[in-house]
């Protein structure tokens, strides 16, 4: 197998492997948010905006992927 075949396999593949984690994650954070702010509702404020950043980071994942699959796109 040479360069551009395993570029051609692996690119997608890892996208979507990203995807995957992103989105089990992002299910992870929401589902621990909401059992936080149902134990303490009078801290919703301060849990919703630690899972907005928690999220965020969580979807740079992706989008480090998908930026990385660019670039090495022109190398197939």
């Amino acid at each position: 197998m040479d360069l551009h075949a395993a570029l051609s396999l692996g690119l997608p593949l890892g996208i979507g492997i990203a995807a995957i984690g992103s989105g089990i994650g992002l299910g992870l954070i929401g589902q621990g948010a909401m059992q936080a702010i149902g134990r303490q509702p009078e801290a919703t404020a301060k849990i919703q905006l630690a899972m907005i950043i928690i999220a965020a980071l969580a979807e740079a994942l992706t989008i480090y992927a998908f930026v990385t699959m660019f670039l090495l796109k022109g190398k197939i």
